[in-house]
């Protein structure tokens, strides 16, 4: 008898919110191809699936990509997201969001799949609009240090609306804001990871500018219930999934010292070229056309992602 069971490939299934998606699709009952080089993801994000419904497969998407059985579903997430990784990896960011989302989307068209790219609230820049709607075109440098990220996802936006103009395929843009939860990288250069481990050893946390900036904060299992939505849904434009709920970078540093029960002090450096002053998603099209909108608020989600720290 055949397989019923629909196929999703994950390209960058092994990093922090890739594996979440591979689960998610596991207990929905899919089977899943994990596709990712291990450039930023871990084996670790994953070592815990022990099913036959799942496959990982070490591949470097800027290469051509061969999958021998029918896909469904392709959620194509590889590409370094943090601040560190994209800064010591310029090239690998830029080819990746070119090259890697180009390869996934002739695969999607001749798996005949629908397709969701994970591209990101930086596509905003250091945003004029506040908060940020999908229509606002951004204020990027794109000769910045920043730029490798943000021109790599603004073109594999582009080129993924042009194969759903040009070619019919059945394409999805996710823009995902500032995300959390276990599987954060402890180094990766992100505010939460970098706070939590830092007041859990009452080291200094380091806050960068006055901490006077801002950032939205969604929890995982509330970003992935919205990409799955969209993903199903019959909308081609990019959506907007995150938090709205805006915090100071101080007022987080603050929050994440009390809730560790830590003694560190918060000290101050200076803020990153081109960090972008403000950043918090307008959700109207993600609650009207998704039905979705967040359900864990930061307090509840924060405990969990200190408790996986520890």
């Amino acid at each position: 008898m055949m397989n019923s069971k629909k196929i999703v490939l994950v390209t960058g299934g092994a990093g922090f919110i890739g594996s979440h998606i591979c689960d998610y699709l596991l207990e929905r009952d899919f089977k899943v191809i994990c596709m990712d080089n291990l450039i930023t993801g871990s084996l670790r994000n994953i070592e815990h699936i022990k099913t036959g419904d799942f496959e990982f497969i070490n591949h470097n998407i800027t290469e051509e990509i061969t999958v021998n059985c029918n896909i469904d579903y392709v959620f194509h997430f590889a590409s370094p997201a943090s601040p560190i990784d994209y800064l010591q990896l310029p090239i690998q960011t830029l080819k990746v969001g070119a090259l890697g989302t180009h390869n996934v989307l002739g695969l999607t068209k001749a798996k005949r799949a629908k397709m969701i790219l994970a591209s990101t609230s930086e596509v905003y820049g250091d945003p004029k609009v506040h908060p940020q709607t999908e229509e606002y075109w951004g204020n990027v440098n794109p000769v910045g240090p920043r730029g490798v990220y943000d021109e790599a996802k603004r073109f594999a936006e582009a080129i993924t609306m042009a194969y759903y103009r040009q070619q019919g395929v059945d394409t999805h843009i996710v823009r995902i804001f500032n995300t959390y939860g276990p599987r954060m990288r402890k180094n990766d250069g992100r505010a939460i990871p970098a706070f939590i481990s830092q007041a859990l050893e009452n080291k200094d946390i380091t806050v960068f500018g006055s901490g006077k900036q801002t950032r939205s904060f969604c929890y995982v299992s509330d970003l992935i219930e919205g990409i799955f939505r969209l993903i199903n849904s019959n909308y081609h434009y990019p959506v907007n999934i995150g938090n709205p709920d805006e915090m100071t970078i101080l007022e987080l540093a603050e929050k994440i010292k009390n809730f560790c029960n830590s003694k560190s002090n918060i000290v101050y450096h200076d803020l990153p070229i081109d960090d972008p002053l403000v950043r918090r998603p307008d959700i109207t099209k993600a609650k009207t056309i998704l039905n979705w909108e967040p359900k864990i608020n930061f307090n509840e989600g924060i405990k969990k992602t200190i408790e996986w720290f520890k």
